[in-house]
């Protein structure tokens, strides 16, 4: 076992100006991936908000909306739908931002999965790049729809 602040201080100490640890915790075991159960991400749209809000509505409504990608085994057939637990729509001055709750499944459903999803079923036609950010990962607790810290028990 390693003491936390001694691998906090070892790390700032090795790290250039500028890059800063803000904070070492211990590990509650186990295997972390196990940890990451689902994640939030921001998607930043350069469409109109009412594309982006019928898009969404379409997704949302289908029981399935089957996309395709390419991974080490080849191009391969999943639903994006069944990952989703949450999609909404929000207007912003560069076009629509969508809030996107995703469920890790086997296989994982990325956002760009979704993006794809809405072409399909919803027409969205994106005109330039999305921004895509996570804002969360971790552990999904069911009765609060919210994510928590992978190194907090």
């Amino acid at each position: 076992m390693v003491d936390p602040a001694a691998v906090h201080a070892a790390l700032d100490e090795a790290l250039p100006d500028g890059l800063d640890v803000v904070e070492v915790v211990e590990s509650p075991g186990g295997g972390f991936a196990d940890l990451l159960q689902a994640s939030r991400w921001e998607i930043g749209l350069p469409v109109p908000v009412d594309a982006a809000a019928s898009a969404v509505a379409a997704f949302l409504a289908a029981e399935a909306v089957p996309v395709q990608r390419m991974t080490k085994k080849g191009l391969r057939d999943f639903d994006s739908r069944s990952a989703v637990l949450g999609l909404t729509v929000t207007p912003v001055d560069e076009g629509a931002r969508l809030d996107l709750l995703l469920r890790h499944l086997e296989p994982a459903v990325r956002p760009d999965d979704v993006l794809a999803g809405l072409a399909a079923v919803g027409g969205l036609e994106l005109v330039g790049v999305p921004r895509l950010t996570r804002l969360a990962q971790g552990p999904y607790d069911e009765a609060t729809g919210e994510i928590g810290d992978p190194l907090r028990p």
